[in-house]
């Protein structure tokens, strides 16, 4: 089944400062802010929700079809998705600026500086659904705040259904707004921050609101994952992973079993389980497209978590 998957495509910078922010931030002079960070360490990955979920959902053994937009310097990405074999018929070019980055500066204990330029990303509405015809099911995941709204409507229009999936992009949309993309959408996915900043802006609980889907799911990190569906809520369990090493990409990864269940008709919980066993899969390495599993490994880590995987 083809899925379409209209999202942002975006370089990750990623740099690390051998040391603490904290030595080099005098709170008493946080109003005249100046500093510089020496950074010797710096890596750009392939990133971007769409090139994520599409090269997860790749991996799988789906047919991910992604919708996006991307600037001047965009040939690196586009060579890469051609070596992968993922179309790019629907990823437009905006001739006279940047594919959509960030910019991300993390220190020895953790903390990180990020700076996003959205880039191309904020032409993505220029996009539309019924260009792509063979779509059989979608998502609209993080991208331009006009895309988004369009690429909702469109899938509604078309009979698609899809997965409502906002990730950093919910602070974009007040409560109306959001409530109008659980009415369109067949299936929403959040994960717990996003969760409780939607039910503070649409002022309606998480069970009330799964009433206007067939099932939302709500991504918990470390504590697995719930899905509401048909008056009940299914929880899932994390998967142990190999090691901790990157987070970036996980909540992507997970959607991307989300789409390959849905597609192939699984139930719930084996549906929530193999996202839960992708997610795992991608913590244990660096970047969001580093990880090269294959479809019988994918089975096998699935089935020594929980059993037989009915492909």
């Amino acid at each position: 089944m083809t899925t379409l998957i209209c999202g942002s495509l975006a370089f990750d910078n990623i740099m690390v400062f051998p040391d603490r922010f904290k030595n080099h931030i005098l709170p008493e002079q946080i109003h005249i802010l100046n500093v510089a960070f020496l950074v010797p360490e710096m890596r750009r990955e392939y990133g971007g929700c769409a090139g994520n979920i599409a090269y997860n959902l790749m991996l799988l053994g789906g047919e991910p079809l992604i919708m996006a937009t991307v600037g001047d310097d965009a040939a690196p990405y586009l060579e890469r998705l051609d070596r992968l074999g993922l179309p790019r018929t629907h990823v437009r070019h905006v001739p006279g600026g940047f594919t959509a980055q960030a910019f991300i500066t993390t220190d020895l204990d953790d903390n990180q500086i990020t700076a996003f330029h959205p880039g191309a990303m904020s032409f993505s509405h220029l996009n539309k659904v019924e260009h792509a015809s063979s779509a059989k099911l979608g998502i609209v995941a993080p991208d331009g705040r006009e895309g988004m709204l369009q690429h909702a409507r469109d899938f509604a229009a078309a009979g698609v259904p899809f997965i409502f999936d906002p990730g950093q992009g919910l602070p974009m949309f007040n409560g109306d707004e959001l409530l109008d993309f659980m009415r369109l959408a067949d299936y929403a996915c959040f994960n717990d921050y996003e969760a409780k900043l939607l039910t503070d802006r649409t002022g309606r609980s998480l069970a009330d609101l799964a009433q206007e889907v067939k099932a939302l799911i709500v991504t918990r990190g470390g504590e697995g994952s719930d899905i509401y569906t048909d008056g009940t809520c299914h929880n899932i369990p994390c998967v142990a992973a190999d090691a901790i090493v990157d987070p970036t990409g996980c909540g992507d990864a997970y959607r991307s079993g989300l789409l390959y269940g849905i597609a192939n008709g699984f139930d719930w919980p084996t549906t929530g389980r193999l996202a839960a066993v992708m997610g795992a899969i991608k913590i244990a390495h660096r970047g969001g497209q580093n990880h090269q599993p294959s479809r019988e490994e994918i089975a096998a880590r699935y089935q020594r978590a929980f059993g037989s995987l009915p492909w």
